[in-house]
């Protein structure tokens, strides 16, 4: 089973070396293994949690877009898509609001922090502090739960919001009595999970530090580090690697043999001049490509609409079907059927009245099988099989799978039942999506229903 790992980057401004090494970067890579199910997102509800200028956001979702192309995503490998093309992720958003605990909210470093920043300055503790910012933590839960994703990575001082998402996944799943949402973990580059800026801070845009990426050229790119703040030190005079901003930012490029060798220089009082040239040609080697490829995908912006569009679909199957379920468990269905009654207990199904499957020989030879509801009704035609111990065998998957491992992907008038990344199964085409969102309950139901025979 691959591990799904999601990431993103609110787009308040331009993508700078900290976001590139710590969440471009480990997520590219990431997203070469075989054994990784990557997602990639723009944050963009977020931005307008800390910006309010829209040709700002506008253009950070262009130039962060062309800066994860030009870091090697694949979008053919990954989903990659816009936080803004999924409304599933606002409306999760509202159903895990109704469980938060404001106790917990009140303690959100981001919230906190603003609070101690207003009573330092003798204002209301609220003043300036928008219900986004309070709400932040879960509008984050959402992003993460509405995929299942495994891990998140993020910096250290991201890893209570990941804590955050668990504890509404696993309220939601305990009010529920099902297990609805995978609870994710943080995923932490250890050696340099934030970088320096060039006042010694975490490089932050809130900062107004940072080290630009690709803005600029590679002109720009060395006028600001050199302008990194170092000590007094001069020429000749040791300096400490373990507490210089170009040894830590070196690292994260480097390999061990030439971090070692920078490493010594510094030891052996190599001249801050110096030391920063060394440090920027390094950095140049390896942005110089991204760069070429930066600059040829900015140009074309409509190529990256198509990209996203097509990533937020990929998305969008994921997420829509979790918030066909969530309606359904919430009393949100749709009302083509009536409701159980409240002052009664269910009535057990009459005997027999449960969903069967139906095998059959197709004219080609092949051998396939169709699942009914209870009722009768067609959800699921397999794939064909060339032997029928393989179509038994799914069968018996499908048996004890249950409607929370179902993997079902949306069509305008249909579903898919995937396996493994493969489908095996589809639905009959229904005349609407209305229709089809209620044929997804019934086939739920009736996964939920074998599996609690076995």
């Amino acid at each position: 089973m691959n591990t799904r790992v999601l990431t993103g980057i609110t787009t308040t401004g331009t993508p700078h070396l900290g976001n590139y090494v710590g969440a471009i970067r480990p997520a590219v890579e990431a997203s070469r293994r075989d054994d990784v199910d990557a997602f990639y997102f723009m944050a963009d509800y977020h931005a307008l949690i800390k910006s309010d200028d829209a040709a700002r956001i506008e253009r950070s979702r262009l130039e962060i877009a062309a800066t994860w192309l030009a870091a090697g995503l694949d979008p053919q490998r990954v989903t990659f898509y816009r936080q803004s093309d999924i409304p599933e992720i606002p409306e999760l958003t509202w159903f895990l609001t109704c469980i938060a605990s404001k106790g917990m909210l009140n303690r959100a470093h981001a919230y906190k922090a603003a609070v101690d920043k207003n009573a330092a300055a003798g204002e209301d503790a609220d003043a300036g502090i928008t219900a986004g910012l309070y709400m932040y933590p879960v509008l984050m839960a959402a992003d993460i739960l509405a995929f299942d994703a495994n891990q998140v990575p993020v910096g250290r001082d991201q890893i209570q919001h990941i804590e955050m998402a668990r504890d509404l996944g696993q309220r939601f799943n305990h009010l529920h009595g099902h297990e609805f949402f995978v609870l994710p973990e943080a995923l932490i580059e250890e050696q340099v999970a934030t970088l320096p800026g060039l006042d010694g801070r975490k490089m932050s845009k809130s900062y107004d530090n940072t080290i630009p990426l690709f803005a600029g050229g590679k002109k720009q790119l060395r006028e600001t580090i050199m302008r990194i703040v170092t000590d007094s030190r001069l020429p000749g005079e040791p300096k400490d690697p373990d507490d210089c901003a170009l040894f830590t930012i070196f690292r994260a490029f480097a390999s061990e043999a030439e971090t070692a060798a920078f490493r010594q220089a510094l030891l052996d009082g190599i001249g801050w001049g110096e030391a920063k040239q060394v440090l920027y040609e390094r950095i140049e080697a390896d942005v110089a490509p991204m760069r070429e490829r930066y600059e040829a995908l900015m140009a074309d912006p409509a190529a990256i609409e198509a990209i996203l569009q097509q990533g937020a679909q990929k998305a969008r199957a994921i997420a829509a079907p979790k918030i066909v379920a969530l309606r359904d468990v919430l009393g949100l269905r749709a009302m083509t059927t009536a409701p159980a009654r409240t002052d009664q207990p269910k009535a057990a199904p009459k005997q027999g009245k449960v969903p069967r499957f139906a095998s059959f020989r197709d004219a080609d030879g092949s051998f396939r099988f169709r699942l009914f509801s209870a009722e009768g009704e067609e959800l699921l035609l397999s794939k064909p099989f060339a032997d029928p111990k393989a179509a038994g065998a799914l069968q018996k998957q499908l048996k004890t799978l249950g409607a929370a491992a179902a993997v079902l992907q949306i069509q305008p008038l249909g579903m898919s039942l995937e396996l493994d990344g493969e489908a095996v199964a589809r639905t009959p085409d229904y005349r609407d999506g209305q229709a089809r969102d209620g044929a997804l309950a019934q086939l739920r139901d009736a996964l939920d229903q074998l599996a609690a025979q076995e």
